[in-house]
């Protein structure tokens, strides 16, 4: 059974942090309006559209799955603009509570998820709180890369990705 790769939107794939009037290099601008944005105009969002080839390239060492606030969603908006399957999602049971440790809210349910499950996961809110606490008390192979939510992912973040689950 492959590791799983558990991919955020916000942040490494959308660098919503970046300059407003400057979108990163290679970019495109989406509007977008998911049922979880309440606001009357749509969201921007830039995706980077060689991020769907570089996250297909890894499905023979991964089995993705998002791991987003946009939960299925990610399949509606985000999927078909980066060339990307349907994927499985983390179905969240609480956003935004709390969680052990003073570590990041998703992190208690990542590893839920993952089950003991050997995975990568890249979200701009990873800290070294959540490397600890994953290293407690998952016992598999982890890798929890945090991506600067101003620039996204970049060539180095796959080229980690890809030498982790070769060296499992």
């Amino acid at each position: 059974m492959k590791p799983l790769l558990l991919i955020d939107i916000d942040g490494p794939l959308n660098p919503y942090g970046g300059k407003p009037e400057r979108r990163p290099h290679g970019y495109t601008t989406h509007r977008m309006h998911p049922n979880g944005w309440t606001q009357p105009r749509p969201l921007r969002v830039w995706l980077h559209p060689g991020h769907g080839q570089e996250l297909l390239a890894l499905t023979d060492r991964f089995d993705l799955v998002w791991a987003t606030t946009w939960k299925d969603e990610a399949n509606v908006w985000v999927a078909p603009v980066l060339g990307l399957p349907e994927l499985p999602f983390i179905d969240w049971p609480v956003m935004h509570g709390a969680a052990p440790r003073g570590t990041f809210w998703k992190t208690q349910y990542v590893l839920e998820y993952a089950a003991g499950r050997p995975f990568a996961w890249f979200d701009d809110e990873i800290t070294e709180l959540d490397r600890e606490y994953v290293e407690q008390t998952h016992l598999a192979a982890a890798l929890l890369l945090h991506v600067d939510h101003r620039i996204g992912l970049t060539r180095p973040d796959f080229d980690a990705l890809a030498q982790w689950a070769a060296a499992l």
